[in-house]
């Protein structure tokens, strides 16, 4: 049975069977390839010898390479810049391109991101984070499942139609970004070098869900002023970091106005809590014996789809000083807002949209029934192809556990799934014409 569509748009079939039955084959490549990037600790700033990899594997696919490092600059004029945390000096995406003899289908975007979040106490995991171990078909390690092992996944799809002779009849951008976990300015990026393509897929380990939404997010940091005192007299101080509690208390209202039915997005209406505010980090005081002058508050801020991220900024300092103006409890109490890190608008797909349509399908014939449809509580990279890069996107990719906690693994088995559902579908979307002819 063919693997893509009409014969009108493409020069060269590949019998499905075919397809899987290369992918198979290169089970083994796409595991050391996975394997082999969770050993590189691709950490926020120490993305550089992840990116090397990435850029030699694009290469021995036949690609052409395109390596740039982002010019904030120039970013942060675009739509859907975030603050970043840290230089970007040194730090590149790494982008593999495809270009047919002639466009016959539609243009693809496979992007993953390279940087993984901290390992937490080291001690808590079974083996050492960025020691790739593989136990009962799952491999452990931190950035296995967020999100290395999708690209893996996408590297080994289009290995795989190569080795059978065969290339996309439309052009391919395998890209390899920075910073997705903290700002999304990677990918934001390659939009502003003039990435467009008529589909983004990104392999994130949703569990072979097809995601139609996602919320959006805002990170900022609530640095608490009180007045510093001995604890002989607690009453002459202002504890900053008993404070800083009691303002988060006004923030958590701010979460439960959001979270209520009436003001849900009609995509999250059967969840009951998608808008999430989490205290990431805190910092505080500087003597036992002392009564707190200053406390750091980081905190993470889900939000409804359709609301700009500016305006929610605005609505959690309005509420911050609000209640320093009106709660007695911070009487004489200070408190400033600072924005770093995502400020990340949520965006939905139309569930009926071509790309899901052709996903699901590819999909099917692999697992046997129709991939559930997922509005995620989570901000991912598919922001900045469908709000600034005219891209429809969405994510399908494999079964992770523990991601950003201890012990994260990926399934293979599910790896190897995605793996044979972005062949099929890149055969499909894209075309495919003989690499010799």
């Amino acid at each position: 049975m063919p693997a893509s569509g009409t014969d009108a748009r493409r020069g060269a079939t590949a019998d499905r069977d075919a397809i899987l039955g290369a992918v198979a084959a290169l089970r083994g490549d796409g595991e050391r390839l996975l394997a082999d990037l969770v050993r590189l600790p691709s950490l926020l700033g120490a993305e550089a010898p992840a990116q090397e990899l990435m850029a030699r594997t694009f290469a021995d696919l036949g690609l052409e390479v395109d390596r740039f490092a982002i010019d904030e600059a120039a970013l942060r004029l675009q739509p859907g810049w975030s603050p970043s945390l840290i230089s970007y000096d040194g730090r590149e995406n790494v982008v593999g391109v495809h270009r047919p003899r002639q466009t016959t289908g539609r243009s693809l975007i496979l992007n993953g991101h390279i940087d993984v979040v901290p390992t937490g106490p080291e001690e808590l995991w079974s083996a050492p984070p960025f020691e790739p171990v593989v136990r009962d078909g799952r491999m452990y390690g931190r950035g296995a499942g967020d999100m290395k092992a999708g690209i893996a996944a996408f590297v080994t799809a289009f290995k795989a139609l190569k080795s059978l002779g065969l290339q996309p009849a439309a052009p391919v951008y395998l890209q390899s970004v920075v910073e997705e976990e903290c700002t999304g300015n990677g990918a934001l990026a390659c939009v502003a070098r003039g990435y467009r393509a008529d589909a983004a897929v990104i392999p994130e380990p949703f569990n072979h869900t097809l995601q139609v939404a996602q919320v959006g997010v805002v990170r900022c940091e609530v640095e608490v002023t009180g007045r510093p005192a001995h604890v002989l007299d607690t009453g002459a101080g202002l504890n900053a970091i008993e404070a800083a509690y009691r303002i988060l208390g006004h923030l958590k209202r701010l979460e439960s106005a959001w979270n209520h039915p009436e003001g849900r997005h009609p995509a999250y209406a059967g969840h009951a809590h998608p808008y999430n505010l989490n205290v990431g980090r805190i910092d505080g005081g500087e003597w036992a014996s002392s009564v707190p002058t200053r406390c750091r508050m980081e905190l993470r801020f889900g939000f409804p789809p359709g609301r700009a991220a500016a305006d929610v900024s605005a609505e959690i300092e309005n509420a911050v000083a609000a209640a320093c103006r009106t709660d007695s409890g911070l009487s004489g109490i200070g408190a400033v807002v600072r924005f770093r890190g995502f400020q990340a608008e949520g965006c939905v797909i139309d569930p009926g949209h071509p790309l899901i349509a052709a996903l699901d399908s590819a999909h099917k014939a692999v697992c046997g029934a129709s991939a559930e449809r997922l509005a995620a509580t989570c901000t991912t990279d598919v922001r900045n192809f469908m709000l600034y890069g005219a891209t429809p996107a969405t994510c399908y990719g494999p079964e992770a556990e523990r991601i950003h906690g201890i012990d994260e693994s990926v399934s293979l088995d599910s790896v190897a799934r995605v793996t044979a559902v972005l062949a099929l579908f890149m055969a499909d979307w894209c075309g495919l014409e003989s690499i010799d002819q």
